[in-house]
């Protein structure tokens, strides 16, 4: 059985730099660190991340000394005031393509502008950008959404980092009827749009494709949905041990591609099985 990786796969730059930043603080510091959430989502980095001595919390509330890392999905504006007004050192771990996101959205409501966020509305990066929006931005999940939306005299529109860029663009095309003015920022991430491109080319060329990454994962959510659509045998799985052996009946070649909140020992592993498994 031939193996095929994608082109593009695995941490991204965000999440390489969050995951350094945890390390070298926690290798300096001296007292207690935190992170405010899970650093990324994956179980494996953030197990990994215990073992330095490293603990995610949910909430300001629950840290009361210490060092309080900022994940790479970002977070409102107030939640880093309410860390320092504790009296909390405060290491930002943002994403810088979603800072710049965040000043953006700012720029938009100082402007005038209807901000709205095409995203998912529970999801932390979301979340964090409609905080540095000013207040009153809509989140907008589907064109149904879209549709329900009043008229607004001038709309500016950004996009939650991992979103499908086709997707993001139809959002677009539906809002010019909502306004007499739009002004929209392509703010989906390089690689992730990299990345679908790459899972897609992949998928196309093998029998079975896998995408590695956790089921809380944005990105690794979307390289699956974007795989499926040129590949029904596609499945995603968090690990090497939720792989099941009739996935492969018949198949010659299999794709492997992983979210940006995957690490390399992650993909390693799924390697190592079916190399074990096509013996």
């Amino acid at each position: 059985m031939e193996i095929l990786l994608a082109k593009e796969l695995g941490f991204c730059f965000g999440v390489k730099r969050a995951v350094k930043t945890v390390e070298e603080v926690a290798a300096a510091a001296d007292g207690p660190v935190y992170t405010l959430g899970p650093i990324v989502h994956n179980d494996a980095v953030v197990a990994q991340m215990q073992a330095l001595g490293v603990w995610a919390k949910d909430a300001i509330d629950e840290i009361d000394a210490g060092t309080v890392i900022i994940r790479a999905h970002g977070v409102p504006p107030e939640t880093v005031e309410a860390a320092r007004d504790k009296g909390l050192r405060v290491v930002d771990g943002t994403c810088p393509l979603v800072i710049k996101v965040h000043q953006l959205a700012r720029a938009l409501h100082d402007e005038g502008y209807q901000v709205v966020i095409y995203g998912t509305p529970e999801h932390a990066e979301v979340i964090g950008i409609a905080g540095s929006a000013g207040g009153g931005a809509v989140v907008v999940q589907n064109l149904d959404d879209v549709a329900a939306l009043p008229r607004s005299k001038k709309i500016g529109v950004v996009s939650q980092t991992t979103k499908i860029p086709a997707d993001y663009q139809a959002i677009v095309g539906a809002l010019m009827g909502k306004c007499q003015e739009l002004r929209a920022h392509n703010t989906i991430c390089n690689a992730t749009a990299q990345r679908q491109a790459a899972a897609i080319e992949t998928a196309r060329q093998v029998d079975v494709m896998l995408v590695i990454g956790e089921a809380h994962s944005s990105n690794s959510r979307r390289l699956a949905e974007v795989c499926a659509q040129v590949n029904p045998r596609t499945y995603r799985i968090a690990t090497a041990d939720e792989l099941e052996a009739a996935w492969f009946t018949g198949a010659a070649k299999v794709g492997i591609t992983a979210g940006a909140s995957t690490p390399d020992s992650a993909i390693g592993r799924v390697i190592d099985w079916l190399n074990g498994f096509s013996r």
